[in-house]
């Protein structure tokens, strides 16, 4: 068990967390049920044997973290797995209901592989693996727009750009009623531009020139996107959301609500028909993107 902070929760919860689950427990000291809650997880994580990680957040000191989680009612339980929220669960449940919460996610005992072997089995075949369901389960159901736009992305990921230009077109005609074809969208409009643009350098020195060169910025935000890194194409964006919101129909304002789409796949419902887990680092975006808008 490992008390994490805004300073460790990168480290400590979700890199953690693309090695083995990471169970966080969100709590504040005058939590009663916290009190009940707190020794059946420790106990569990003692009896799983190092299936699991218990990862404590005291919500009284760490009140952004708290935010990020979308804590309304504490405890509150939060299941990450490869860095992303996965299940949750909200009140101190009985020991029997949480192994079955846990059973869910961590591997039985004789089935837990070595961490060296099991990236060597799973590093070379989950990205084909990936590709392979998303386009079965589009062929199965070709009129299915969710199951089209999760194998345009995996089409994406493995830079199969004209692939993915083609198995877009259906859904070009619902992009002002679906967000996450319109955030696809805006991602192949950013690979487009990316691969015109002048290099990094060019752009920085134009910037550097004038802070106001919003072509020059947003060109960079889109070589970003390009490249997946996501934040990086949203700190951009925010330099011009903050000089000019309205800049260029607010095309800043569209393509980071883009890309927090994009950061954030659906997400399963939590366990007991709680309301699912939420990404720190997406909900930590779209507070700031809140607070340059509405300042």
């Amino acid at each position: 068990m490992i008390d994490a902070t805004i300073a460790n929760f990168e480290t400590e919860v979700v890199e953690a967390s693309r090695s083995l689950p990471v169970l966080v427990d969100l709590w504040a000291p005058w939590c009663g049920p916290c009190r009940t809650l707190g020794p059946i997880l420790e106990k569990l994580e003692t009896a799983y044997a190092g299936r699991f990680k218990l990862v404590k957040i005291n919500t009284e000191d760490e009140q952004d973290l708290a935010a990020a989680f979308g804590v309304r009612s504490i405890p509150m339980g939060v299941l990450l797995k490869d860095g992303q929220p996965v299940d949750g669960f909200v009140g101190a449940l009985p020991e029997g209901q949480i192994r079955q919460f846990l059973d869910r996610h961590v591997p039985p005992a004789d089935e837990q592989p070595e961490p060296a072997a099991e990236a060597e089995a799973e590093a070379p075949l989950e990205p084909g693996a990936a590709l392979e369901r998303a386009q079965q389960a589009l062929a199965a159901n070709p009129g299915d727009d969710a199951l089209r736009a999760d194998y345009v992305l995996q089409l994406l990921l493995h830079e199969r750009l004209d692939d993915a230009r083609r198995t877009f077109e259906p859904l070009l005609g619902k992009l002002a009623i679906d967000p996450r074809a319109s955030a696809i969208k805006h991602w192949l409009d950013a690979i487009e531009a990316a691969a015109q643009a002048p290099a990094d350098e060019q752009l920085a020195a134009r910037i550097a020139a004038d802070r106001r060169d919003f072509d020059a910025r947003f060109l960079l935000a889109q070589r970003r996107m390009a490249q997946r890194q996501w934040t990086a194409a949203m700190d951009e964006l925010l330099e011009i959301l903050m000089r000019d919101k309205e800049w260029n129909e607010q095309a800043a304002r569209k393509a980071y609500v883009a890309v927090l789409e994009l950061m954030a796949p659906p997400i399963p419902t939590g366990a007991d028909g709680q309301p699912p887990a939420v990404d720190p680092t997406v909900e930590s975006y779209r507070r700031r993107l809140s607070m340059t808008v509405l300042s």
